[in-house]
């Protein structure tokens, strides 16, 4: 009874490797040779080598998308509805102004400020100067007993010349201090342009007097070239 085992599995193998396979699947054969070595096929096996049926799932492509009839403005403001919304406040600093003033002598400088360079200067007016007063001298002798005046005389001869009113004779004029006043320069502001024009002109100017510089010199120069760069960097876009 034994002996017929494995001839009934033989005579099995190819009723069902006849059977066809479920609707949308596929058949695939796997066989083993004699030697061990293993096929995948999708046909049956030949005579003398060992056969396992696999019935797998045949691939199928996904239905098709239907294509959605709301406009994409609609998406788009859902979208926006439900995101929260984010809100960044800049703060934009106005450029710094520069103006150019000028003194009464004609002189042209540059100021961050439109009072430009405010200073007190000494005032001068013009005075007398006057010989200080000496002792006065007597009166001049009169003529003597039983002369009278003489032709051509006047009354009286013993009477001095009249003095300048507080007892001073002039000598000249001289200017002398006489207070303080303040000055203040006219100043204009300079158009945005101008102002980067000439502080990239300084910022040269300070670079070429550096390499000639003390070391004390140096670090000021350097402090003053760093101000004029973050200065362009802020309101002239940069170097």
């Amino acid at each position: 009874m034994r002996g017929w085992l494995p001839l009934l599995v033989l005579i099995a193998l190819p009723a069902l490797a006849a059977e066809t396979p479920p609707s949308g699947n596929v058949r695939i054969y796997r066989c083993v040779g004699s030697q061990g070595t293993v096929s995948l096929q999708d046909a049956p096996c030949g005579q003398g080598r060992q056969q396992q049926v696999l019935d797998m799932q045949r691939p199928q492509d996904p239905p098709p998308r239907t294509a959605s009839t709301e406009p994409v403005a609609a998406d788009i403001a859902s979208a926006s509805a439900t995101a929260p919304r984010e809100v960044r406040i800049v703060h934009a600093a106005a450029p710094r102004p520069m103006y150019e003033c000028i003194t009464a002598e004609g002189e042209r400088y540059t100021s961050d400020t439109p009072e430009g360079n405010p200073r007190w200067v000494p005032t001068w007016a013009y005075g007398y100067a006057g010989a200080r007063p000496g002792p006065r001298p007597g009166p001049r002798p009169g003529p003597g007993p039983g002369s009278g005046p003489g032709p051509g005389s006047g009354g009286d001869h013993g009477s001095r010349p009249p003095r300048p009113p507080g007892g001073h004779s002039p000598i000249g004029g001289v200017i002398v201090p006489f207070g303080t006043m303040q000055v203040r320069d006219e100043c204009y502001a300079l158009p945005q342009q101008e102002v980067c024009a000439r502080l990239k002109d300084r910022r040269w100017d300070l670079i070429r007097r550096y390499n000639s510089a003390l070391q004390s010199e140096r670090e000021q120069l350097s402090r003053e070239q760093r101000g004029i760069d973050a200065r362009l960097d802020q309101d002239c876009g940069g170097a």
